[in-house]
């Protein structure tokens, strides 16, 4: 996949409360708020969890993260439609790999921001 500068990839998913419980096994983070329903059935998705969607994108790029930083504006409930929007900041070409900085943003199907981060890191050649 050739990237540049200024492009922009999206990826969406929902998340299932089969998929947060098994997240919780798999972490051992299994804290009341993401393994007792709310008062309309949902579980909380746990923020780390959020964040994988944009691990698709940057499978896809065959990108390596070496720093992520994310911000938690706002929770995300199993049945919730997200879609993380990756913008690549800066690209600057190495001997055998591509230096990259990306931003991302994270919606919900409201249109509400429910994460947002950066994240820098390599994509070899």
């Amino acid at each position: 996949m050739s990237i540049q500068a200024g492009d922009v990839l999206t990826w969406e998913r929902t998340f299932s409360a089969e998929e947060v419980v098994l997240f919780a096994e798999l972490t051992g983070d299994q804290g009341q708020h993401h393994m007792e329903k709310d008062e309309q059935g949902r579980l909380m998705v746990h923020g780390l969890m959020t964040a994988s969607i944009g691990t698709k994108i940057g499978g896809d790029m065959n990108y390596i993260a070496r720093e992520m930083v994310s911000e938690f504006l706002r929770p995300v409930f199993t049945g919730d439609t997200i879609t993380c929007e990756v913008t690549v900041t800066e690209l600057e070409e190495k001997e055998g790999f591509n230096r990259v900085a990306m931003k991302s943003v994270y919606r919900n199907q409201a249109g509400k921001e429910v994460l947002v981060g950066t994240s820098h890191g390599i994509i070899r050649q």
